[in-house]
């Protein structure tokens, strides 16, 4: 670092006027909201950016950093975007907020600290970070798991340092640091009048499981996408028409703007008698999951197709949960050290073939039952997997069935599960190739060829109770296959499924859903395919763009 400081210097102009105070930001709701806060002789003035919607917005402060006891000292309107606090009292530190309603919910910016001084103003800091050998000019920075980082902030003389966080301790204003797991540090920096300034840093540890719960990691996980009929394919991954999976293909997916791939595995087939799934195959999905991270993708791994074993009746039940019980420890053992951005879902669709009616008590039992065995199998394998984020299912992924009979299995992670529903109503509009049904919604103007029912009343209200059943109560919902078929005999341009998707997937996202479209890799009429399997290119920009910008 010594040798650096000078270069460093002279490249930033540290030498010259302060810089701007960090920005402290908050997510939630799929917006973001990063607030600063800087004293001036007869306030404190707060500054704060909004990424999203919101419809209100309050002020809170507290004399220390712990939100809890703070007080609401405004409510300026949603369109407002600073506000001076003319009651700070002279030379006391504050701790600031923004409170943030959106239609999902109230969340929080974070906190920004300053104090009104007409003879001390907070001096500005500037971070930097000795990580994997280099320093850097960041508050944030990527290690690998046994190594070291260096917390270096400037300015180097004319004050003094305090440290929380990642193990920091002392009065040093470097800090080495080796984390076993992300976690985030706090440096307090009190010039030589008693102004303080705080600098937060975010380390991240690769390969390790940061501290959120599902539903925090659900808001940073939309929009998503299925490569289906690849690795679920029969007998190999090609059968069905499709190539390989290929680092191009999933990099195109990411510059779109998705956030999540779902990766269907049919891993039976590949598995001999006893279970045993081959090494080759695990290897092919492990290099596909390495395609995900590597763009920087969540990646949801299933088991896909397992229908021909996995019966959801009392006369199956042992040895469907002994063969689901022996493939998901070998899965698990596969990815054990793999970080949160992996997630297991631990069944597909179960039912009983040829039966679409309702499901019988045995059938809703038979799935609880599964749900609950791929859950202990899973955290009986150790590792990261004891915190690893997993997705359970109701019954056939239906909205209706799972309201209905759905129990949550018992697990020893806390606030680590997802739950998993599917969405393609109405059926004759969106995955009936054989009817006529072609438009859909307000904009339909043929009553002839609009389904009477599942119009935009019905999608809200079916959300709406996912919302206030499950995400409310802080289990997320991932809405793991939804669509509509492209029906190019009627809409050649795809109007109505293009409203419907934008539609569709909007209610979703505002109600905490995770929506992930179903994507087959056809781009042929009557099918679901949005990009080309091969180079990454897209086959309907217009219809990616309504799922990329509802999902905001």
């Amino acid at each position: 670092m010594k040798t650096l400081i000078p270069a460093l210097l002279l490249a930033f102009g540290a030498s010259a006027a302060p810089l701007a105070q960090a920005q402290n930001c908050g997510s939630g709701g799929g917006t973001t909201v990063c607030l600063t806060a800087n004293g001036t002789t007869n306030n404190v003035q707060l500054n704060w950016t909004v990424s999203g919607n919101v419809s209100r917005l309050e002020v809170y402060r507290d004399t220390d950093s712990n939100p809890a006891g703070r007080s609401r000292i405004a409510v300026p309107a949603s369109s407002a975007r600073s506000f001076a606090d003319a009651t700070a009292a002279d030379g006391t530190p504050y701790w600031y907020w923004v409170k943030f309603t959106t239609s999902a919910g109230s969340y929080n910016s974070g906190a920004a600290t300053a104090k009104r001084s007409s003879s001390c103003p907070a001096t500005a800091v500037t971070p930097y970070i000795s990580a994997n050998g280099s320093w850097t000019q960041t508050s944030s920075a990527t290690i690998s798991a046994g190594n070291s980082a260096i917390l270096g902030p400037q300015p180097i003389t004319g004050g003094s340092w305090s440290w929380s966080g990642c193990g920091t301790s002392g009065s040093a204003r470097e800090q080495m640091i080796t984390p076993v797991a992300s976690c985030s540090a706090t440096a307090t920096y009190t010039n030589s009048c008693g102004a303080k300034t705080l600098q937060p840093f975010a380390i991240t540890v690769a390969g390790s499981m940061r501290d959120l719960t599902s539903v925090q990691l659900s808001q940073q996980m939309s929009p998503a996408w299925n490569v289906g009929n690849s690795l679920d394919a029969s007998p190999n991954e090609t059968n069905w028409g499709n190539p390989r999976i290929n680092q191009q293909l999933i990099n195109a997916v990411k510059a779109a703007g998705f956030k999540t791939i779902r990766l269907p595995v049919s891993w039976n087939q590949y598995a001999d008698a006893d279970g045993n799934i081959s090494p080759t195959f695990m290897a092919r999905v492990t290099e596909v999951v390495g395609y995900a991270r590597n763009a920087g993708l969540y990646v949801v791994l299933n088991t896909h197709h397992e229908g021909s074993w996995l019966i959801p009746t009392y006369a199956y039940q042992a040895s469907a949960n002994a063969r689901l019980a022996k493939l998901w420890t070998q899965i698990a053992n596969n990815f054990r050290n793999h970080d949160d951005y992996l997630l297991f879902a631990g069944t597909n669709e179960v039912m009983v073939a040829g039966d679409y009616g309702p499901p019988t008590a045995e059938y809703q039992a038979v799935q609880n039952g599964f749900n609950q065995v791929f859950v202990d199998t899973v955290r009986a394998t150790g590792g990261n997997n004891a915190k690893r984020h997993l997705v359970v299912q109701g019954f056939n992924t239906n909205i209706d069935s799972t309201l209905n009979g759905f129990i949550k299995p018992a697990d020893s992670a806390t606030n680590r599960m997802f739950l998993e529903v599917h969405f393609y109503d109405p059926f004759n509009f969106a995955l009936n190739d054989k009817s006529t049904i072609w438009q859909w919604g307000a904009i339909a103007t043929n009553p002839a060829v609009t389904e009477t029912w599942a119009n935009e009343a019905y999608v809200d209200a079916q959300f709406q109770r996912l919302k206030t059943r499950y995400v409310d109560a802080g289990m997320p919902v991932l809405m793991g296959e939804y669509g509509a078929i492209l029906k190019s005999e009627y809409d050649p341009a795809g109007v109505y499924r293009t409203y419907w998707t934008k539609y569709v997937t909007k209610s979703m996202f505002q109600r905490g859903i995770v929506p992930v479209w179903w994507d087959n890799g056809y781009d042929a009429n009557h099918q679901f395919g949005l990009f080309n399997r091969t180079t990454g290119a897209q086959y309907y920009p217009d219809l990616i763009k309504a799922i990329v910008d509802s999902a905001k």
